[in-house]
């Protein structure tokens, strides 16, 4: 799909890969809606990106999970801009280590990282069958192909992700309805960051686990790989060739890369 003259919703815009891809898809000729749960940080991306690209974005706190909202985020684009070509599901959170993760904290990543998806495509997607185009981008993680050491709600969610943009494409990729899913490992990001300071030992081997198996990218960077995906309509996303390689690993001999995942976790818990 060629994004010039696109309108587009990014959620968890106000930073990170989802501030990076506002600004990159500006600078392709994109019109956008920055949504984000913080209301001042979507406001602040927005208008760095419209001092370069005038009126090419506004912004809108919102919680991206919730049906209610992301009407209003679908409504204010197609009041600004007109009708939504592209959705960027990219809102997401963490989660608590092991199996310290109560039932509140499966709600809330179940909620974010898979629900707030397959709500944005339950809305959009009739329109886009009818005029025969539109574009659905899952933020997922290299996570959800070869499972997060240390907190199972991401691991799980992520999963997830990945199937439910597979199920997308599998049902309506002939009908004009093109879906790519973004898998990356380490990003320089505040969700990362943070993991570095866990009071909890697993928590802790979970950020070494990402930090140390490939390089730590720049948000501009996996920015600049989803573009080239959605020029192609290319499903899989992965800013980290790597992940290729360790994907087909793990199906190729799936007990023996379960036994190696433990030893490597095992070798993480004991220098973190």
């Amino acid at each position: 799909m060629n994004i010039a003259g696109r309108v587009a919703i990014v959620t968890g815009g106000g930073g990170g890969i989802g501030g990076a891809l506002v600004a990159r898809l500006a600078r392709e000729g994109a019109r956008v809606v920055v949504a984000d749960l913080d209301a001042d940080t979507a406001r602040a991306v927005s208008e760095r990106v419209n001092a370069d690209h005038p009126g090419s974005t506004v912004s809108a706190g919102a919680d991206a999970s919730d049906t209610t909202q992301i009407q209003q985020l679908i409504a204010l684009a197609e009041s600004e801009f007109g009708p939504v070509d592209l959705y960027f599901a990219n809102a997401g959170i963490a989660g608590e280590p092991g199996l310290d993760a109560g039932e509140k904290d499966w709600d809330l990543s179940i909620d974010v990282n898979l629900r707030a998806h397959i709500r944005a495509a339950t809305l959009l997607v009739p329109g886009w069958l009818e005029r025969g185009e539109g574009y659905f981008v899952s933020s997922a993680s290299a996570a959800g192909l070869l499972t997060q050491i240390g907190s199972a709600t991401y691991a799980v969610t992520k999963h997830a992700a990945v199937g439910f943009a597979e199920w997308l494409s599998v049902t309506y990729g002939d009908r004009g309805v093109r879906v790519s899913c973004l898998c990356p490992m380490g990003v320089n990001t505040r969700m990362l960051s943070s993991g570095k300071d866990s009071r909890d030992l697993l928590g802790r081997a979970a950020t070494q686990a990402v930090t140390s198996a490939g390089d730590v990218l720049d948000p501009a960077e996996v920015a600049d790989a989803v573009v080239a995906a959605i020029d192609d309509e290319r499903f899989l996303i992965l800013p980290h060739e790597e992940v290729l390689a360790m994907y087909r690993q793990k199906g190729s001999d799936y007990d023996r890369w379960l036994r190696g995942m433990r030893r490597y976790q095992s070798s993480l818990l004991a220098q973190a």
